[in-house]
């Protein structure tokens, strides 16, 4: 590995293919034999930093249609906190399920799963069939894991009945040293980027572009009125850019001042601090309170000048969805891609259907929404929302900052990379967009 990694430090990119592979690398990974380790306590009191491990594993055989590629550095994102604190459910049923269905897979059945969906690198070896990527290519990958055997993906491969999220609901994912994903997952490096930033915008930036931009999300125009939830975290950081970008208006709901000025940094105009105004949406467990609804919906009015929202980007749930529903706009789109606070949604549907309101359900990103999204970071379009990196053997820590939402935007993961800093080709349009590069960083 060490031979490898002094190649990519010397930029010695063409000699990485003709390295030996070691047989043996490190990840970080969850243990089947410890998923009853949490139980009886609540979701906020499990503890990553107790489940998550940093191990030496087994190099798996690269297959047809398949790259195995040098990890500089990864990110962490909701799914690793729900791998690590076994909710909803053990990942360990779906690397099962996903084992059964060919003897390729069945090397994802392990008693051990190396987490993570998001990478940046430098790809070492490729399998039978590969012909767009070599190895030496600096790359990122995106999460989706699809077979597209089957005729139901073929016009978007989210749909395909064999879809996956890498790291999550299959094995040798980016949180380690090396990692294994389908050629088709791979996209290029912006090289303007160190590898920290590169790695950080995968997963969330194309789920963000799907749900907001896509027409197979909300399809978000010109003029429209967006409603952003977590307006400055890992999803909603991106949906503010989009909707910037892209010529509408966000309204950013956020939790605390730190995080309105986060928002305003970014060129939000219209913040809202729900902390600052007390919104109480439910009165209890069971029962929510419609009074609470409408003094939310009168905030937004006040500061979009009687606009209602055009589009809600979803992704709390629970906590947030009976109100989601209630202040768009009439013909208006919630879309939803999570629910952070908790699956079981309750609306009053009265709103939804008498004002012929849309919910559309949205997942991860098609590998051309993928490759969009990774295009407009190239550009320097959108930018990387990372605030702060850990070194692998701490990762436990980085998936605690997010379990327990202490974290701004992105938190990033340092793989093979020694520092921070280092990947960066493109000066000259890094220097151009240092500022927004470094918005989140330190807060």
């Amino acid at each position: 590995m060490q031979e490898i990694l002094d190649a990519i430090l010397a930029e010695q990119y063409d000699a990485v293919g003709a390295l030996p592979v070691p047989e043996h690398y490190q990840g970080v990974t969850v243990h089947a034999d410890e998923v009853t380790m949490f139980e009886g306590l609540a979701s906020r009191d499990k503890d990553p930093r107790k489940s998550l491990h940093l191990d030496e594993v087994a190099t798996p055989e690269v297959g047809p249609g398949e790259a195995l590629v040098a990890v500089m550095a990864s990110a962490i994102n909701y799914n690793t906190v729900w791998t690590s604190i076994f909710e909803p459910l053990s990942t360990f049923g779906f690397l099962k399920r996903y084992g059964r269905t060919s003897p390729l897979a069945s090397r994802h059945d392990l008693p051990y799963h190396i987490v993570g969906s998001d990478l940046a690198g430098v790809v070492v070896r490729t399998g039978p069939g590969v012909n767009a990527w070599k190895p030496g290519d600096r790359v990122v990958a995106h999460c989706l894991s699809v077979e597209l055997e089957s005729p139901d993906g073929h016009s978007d491969t989210m749909m395909d009945p064999e879809q996956r999220i890498w790291g999550f609901e299959t094995n040798f994912g980016g949180l380690a040293e090396l990692a294994l994903v389908k050629s088709n997952q791979l996209m290029p490096k912006p090289e303007h980027l160190t590898w920290e930033e590169a790695a950080s915008p995968g997963l969330v930036n194309s789920t963000a572009y799907r749900q907001l931009v896509s027409r197979n999300g909300a399809g978000m125009k010109q003029g429209d009125t967006v409603l952003i939830w977590g307006a400055s975290g890992g999803l909603g950081s991106y949906a503010t850019q989009f909707a910037l970008n892209g010529g509408a208006t966000p309204v950013c709901i956020v939790s605390s001042p730190e995080k309105a000025d986060i928002c305003r940094k970014m060129g939000a105009e219209l913040v809202i601090d729900r902390s600052a105004e007390g919104y109480r949406f439910w009165k209890d467990e069971h029962n929510q309170d419609p009074k609470e609804w409408k003094r939310f919906g009168a905030k937004i009015r006040e500061l979009t000048g009687g606009d209602d929202p055009d589009i809600v980007f979803e992704h709390p749930g629970r906590e947030t969805f009976g109100a989601s529903v209630y202040v768009t706009r009439k013909g208006g789109t919630i879309v939803t891609c999570a629910s952070t606070s908790g699956y079981e949604h309750q609306y009053d549907n009265r709103y939804l259907w008498m004002n012929l309101k849309r919910i559309v359900g949205s997942h991860f990103a098609n590998y051309r929404e993928a490759w969009e999204a990774n295009r407009l970071i190239a550009k320097g379009l959108i930018h990387p929302t990372l605030s702060r990196v850990y070194p692998l053997a701490e990762t436990g820590q980085a998936a605690l900052d997010v379990h327990q939402n202490t974290h701004q935007g992105k938190v990033g993961v340092l793989c093979l990379a020694p520092q921070e800093g280092l990947g960066v080709v493109d000066t000259e349009k890094r220097e151009r967009h240092l500022d927004a590069i470094n918005r989140f960083r330190g807060v």
